[in-house]
């Protein structure tokens, strides 16, 4: 393997946490064009301009950038970008030996309509629980990183929406897409329009609907998520610090989902364990 290029297992890895690096679509822009699914949270950029838009990049903030296969389109972004002084990979194998991998995409139209530069903006009832601490995370790790997120009495979220431009959730007014339909809760919703397959996130999307909607038969977790996130909830009475206690919370179960749900633990321990 090439020095900077990162192993789709080793990004895998890091994806859906807080220390994701930043990922980068450097694919050409015909093939851009072409396409109907990005890696979750991509933004494209002209892999020949790196050397410029490197400026955008936060400080200390790791890149990843993809191209179709892995070639010289992607290697020649990261070496731009580590000219420029940022910590930059390119992903081995591209967007095409994630795709066969299996790993989570999104729809490039939902991004595209969903995600405004710099950043994103959304807006649901204060003193969030369960499906809108959920909803956040989603956003952050599978849209929009850098995504905003705003609380309100619940009687004037749709009409903050319409001042402020946020995109409201986990309400019932007409024309909020992102909300509970039928016995589906608001997660779904984000699920279904971002158009992401993944087997790990739908189990986790069982367990917070269920938690959601006093469906504790749908899963065992979601007892336990319950439990939790009132628990939060009853401690922290800032709705922006109790969501940024919460990420962590859903960032191992989505962890869980996909690396250790088959993991047991029981006591004693095996010998050597």
């Amino acid at each position: 393997m090439a020095k900077y290029a990162i192993p789709l297992e080793a990004l895998l890895r890091r994806f859906g946490t807080a220390g994701a690096p930043l990922l980068v679509d450097v694919r050409r822009r015909e093939a851009y064009d072409a396409a109907d699914r990005v890696i979750p949270t991509a933004r494209w950029r002209d892999h020949r301009r790196a050397g410029a838009w490197a400026a955008e990049i936060p400080q200390g903030r790791d890149v990843v950038v993809y191209c179709v296969h892995g070639h010289q389109v992607g290697e020649s972004a990261a070496a731009l970008l580590r000219a420029a002084g940022v910590t930059a990979f390119y992903l081995e194998g591209g967007i095409e030996g994630w795709r066969a991998a299996g790993a989570p995409l999104v729809a490039k139209a939902a991004l595209e309509r969903y995600r405004p530069e710099p950043a994103s903006q959304w807006v649901t009832r204060e003193s969030p629980r369960i499906d809108r601490l959920a909803c956040p995370w989603f956003v952050r790790r599978f849209v929009d990183p850098a995504a905003r997120f705003h609380y309100v009495s619940p009687k004037q979220v749709a009409a903050i929406a319409a001042e402020t431009g946020a995109i409201a959730y986990d309400i019932s007014e007409p024309g909020v897409e992102f909300t509970h339909d039928g016995p589906r809760c608001s997660f779904d919703a984000f699920v279904k329009i971002f158009d992401v397959v993944d087997a790990a996130l739908d189990r986790v999307a069982d367990i917070v609907r269920g938690a959601d909607t006093s469906r504790h038969d749908l899963a065992l977790q979601c007892a336990g998520l319950l439990a939790i996130t009132l628990g939060l909830g009853a401690i922290e009475g800032d709705d922006h610090a109790l969501l940024e206690h919460a990420m962590p919370l859903y960032d191992g179960l989505y962890g869980w989902a996909r690396f250790a749900a088959g993991e047991t633990h029981g006591w004693p321990p095996k010998p050597g364990s």
